[in-house]
C-alpha cells in the first residue's frame, strides 16, 4: 500500500461527511477542498546584500520539503534603490502530499511554538474563500537550526481553497485542525 498523509486521509473519511452534513451538500464533489498552500517571503534587504535570497530559499526549502524560488521585482522603485529583475524574496507552492504533509507540521508543531499563541485570527479571508496568515518568526519550524539563522524574517502562507465562501472555507479550515480564536 502506498503512503498518503494523515490529513488527506482524514479529509477523505472525516472531513467529506462533515462538511456535507453541515452545509447540505448533495454531491460529493461539491465539498470544498484544499487546492494548494503558497508560502511566500519579501527579504527587503536584500537589495543590499544579495545573498540573503540565498539564505531564504534554503530555509524554505527546509521548512516546505519542496525546491523554493526567488520572486523577482516586477519594476524600478528609486526610493527603495530596486531594479526590474532584482531578486527580492522567495516562495513556494504546494500542492497534494506535500502539502497536506506541511500543514500538518504547521498546525501541530509550528503554531504552538509561537509565545503566546492561543489561536490564529479568522480575519484573513478574502471574501472568496481563500485565507492568508503571517508568521513573524521562521524559527518556530523545527526544520530551522536557530544558530546558523542569519537573520530573523517572517512569511505569509496562504491556503486556497475551492469553497465558494469564506464560511464554507473556514468550516473546511478548522475540521483540518487550523486553530482559529475563539471570539
Amino acid at each position: 500500500m502506498a503512503y498518503s498523509p494523515r490529513l488527506k486521509e482524514e479529509y477523505k473519511t472525516r472531513v467529506v461527511n462533515t462538511l456535507t452534513d453541515e452545509f447540505g451538500y448533495k454531491n460529493v464533489m461539491q465539498v470544498p477542498k484544499l487546492e494548494r498552500i503558497v508560502v511566500s517571503q519579501g527579504i527587503g534587504a536584500a537589495v543590499a546584500d544579495k545573498k540573503l535570497i540565498d539564505y531564504g530559499i534554503e530555509e524554505m526549502t527546509n521548512i516546505t520539503g519542496q525546491r523554493a524560488i526567488a520572486t523577482i521585482s516586477k519594476k524600478d522603485v528609486a526610493n527603495f534603490k530596486l531594479r526590474k529583475g532584482m531578486p527580492i524574496g522567495a516562495k513556494v507552492t504546494l500542492r497534494g502530499e506535500r502539502m497536506y504533509e506541511f500543514l500538518d507540521r504547521l498546525v501541530t508543531s509550528a503554531l504552538p511554538r509561537v509565545r503566546d499563541f492561543n489561536g490564529i485570527k479568522a480575519t484573513g479571508f478574502d471574501g472568496r474563500g481563500n485565507y492568508s496568515l503571517g508568521v513573524t518568526e521562521q524559527i518556530i519550524f523545527p526544520e530551522i537550526d536557530i544558530d546558523k539563522v542569519k537573520k530573523i524574517e517572517g512569511m505569509n502562507v496562504t491556503f486556497v481553497t475551492s469553497a465558494a465562501t469564506d464560511k464554507e472555507a473556514k468550516s473546511l479550515l478548522t475540521e483540518l485542525g487550523v486553530p482559529f480564536k475563539k471570539n
